[in-house]
């Protein structure tokens, strides 16, 4: 189904916010494990916009690795009989646009317009059968200096500076306009953790925002994007029931799912195997 321009973004909004109602409802009446099931699914969908991700883990909280009919048919796979699809958005954009005077594929591609959305179905590999699927698992297979290397780059392309001290002790991490101090001779894994952290409280500071929040709001996102990128690096999390958001309005929840996946989205494309400078969007 094609939504017009006039509707489109009214239309996504409205199953967004739907999938953020359910949220907050299931997390109010006792169940917090569905939060920490929607930042996992994060991990696993960190290209996908936030809308798409809420409406996955709302949907079907469990599933790893998603495609519509097409996607897997060409993967050797077939839907199995009397399983039902996910409904997600897809975006249609038109055809790339060069500006004058240049034929800079990279500036063509910032001309697209967005037309619309469509919806389209998608199901998870469960509920396929057929070839095997290649492991999708370049993030757990990343050696831990390497991530460490790559976050120490990304800090710096984002004018972050790092200090190692035990001035600090005995906190292991600390963080202030763009100063980020960790505490020396901390294990390796311990010290990604603690980075990652601090990292995202510092970008999630110069997020633009549309509500006022305060400092612990803040911190409550930065531990919950540390907890995003963990568990797609396949490390040590801290435990799921501790991580907590704004669950008592709905629209500040909304607004901080919002900006913890879209913090541990950049984060992660640092880490990827695609030019580090893309993630330089942050700024």
């Amino acid at each position: 189904m094609l939504v017009n321009s006039k509707d489109k973004i009214k239309t996504v909004r409205q199953a967004i916010w739907a999938g953020v109602e359910v949220l907050a409802h299931d997390i109010q009446s006792g169940h917090p494990e569905v939060l920490s099931e929607c930042l996992k699914a994060m991990a696993r969908f960190h290209t996908y916009s936030f809308g798409n991700v809420l409406l996955i883990s709302t949907q079907q909280p469990t599933a790893t690795q998603v495609a519509g009919w097409r996607g897997w048919s060409e993967l050797g796979r077939r839907i199995k009989q009397g399983e039902k699809g996910m409904l997600i958005f897809a975006p249609i954009l038109s055809d790339p646009k060069a500006p004058a005077n240049t034929d800079s594929s990279e500036a063509a591609e910032l001309q697209q317009e967005l037309l619309g959305f469509r919806q389209v179905r998608v199901w998870d590999v469960s509920q396929t059968e057929g070839e095997p699927v290649p492991a999708n698992d370049f993030f757990t297979k990343l050696d831990v200096s390497e991530v460490l290397a790559k976050l120490t780059e990304f800090s710096e392309m984002q004018d972050f500076q790092i200090e190692y001290t035990d001035k600090i002790a005995p906190a292991r991490g600390t963080s202030y306009r763009g100063q980020i101090r960790l505490l020396n001779d901390m294990e390796e894994k311990e010290t990604v953790s603690i980075l990652i952290r601090e990292l995202a409280l510092q970008m999630l500071y110069e997020m633009q925002r549309r509500s006022y929040v305060t400092r612990h709001v803040v911190l409550r996102e930065a531990r919950a994007v540390a907890f995003v990128v963990l568990s797609a690096l396949g490390l040590e999390t801290e435990a799921a029931e501790r991580i907590e958001l704004y669950r008592d309005n709905t629209y500040l929840l909304a607004e901080s799912l919002q900006v913890v996946q879209r913090t541990s989205a950049i984060i992660l494309g640092a880490l990827s195997p695609e030019d580090v400078q893309s993630a330089q969007a942050v700024k």
